[in-house]
């Protein structure tokens, strides 16, 4: 896995709409990455600002309900779906892992409706 870009624009985070599964599969491919070796340190970092974005996503619900609660209303989501905020720089990391399961890539891609 390569080093993100330095470009600013990389820095702009996206909501990314995600199911319970989905985001315990983000964290689970995440994470072993993570824990294997050889990992480029710039990749790390924007890894390890995707696992608090997912704890954080998962705060915001419980302080911020109203705004989820509409958007979930308004698409028919279920109740476990959250808004996670990804920089380019981090989607990109996540993308680039193997282990990430095809149907949270596709959550992630905009290919599939949460």
């Amino acid at each position: 896995m390569s080093a993100p870009l330095e470009d600013p624009t990389q820095a702009v985070l996206v909501p990314h709409w995600l199911a319970a599964v989905d985001r315990a599969d983000v964290q689970r491919a995440v994470q072993a990455a993570l824990d294997a070796p050889g990992l480029h340190p710039v990749v790390a970092i924007h890894l390890g600002d995707v696992l608090t974005e997912l704890h954080v996503a998962a705060a915001r619900e419980l302080v911020w309900p109203a705004p989820i609660l509409r958007v979930r209303q308004a698409t028919g989501w279920g109740t476990d779906v959250v808004p996670v905020r990804l920089s380019a720089a981090e989607l990109a990391g996540v993308l680039s892992l193997a282990e990430l399961s095809p149907v949270a890539r596709a959550a992630l891609t905009g290919r599939r409706s949460a």
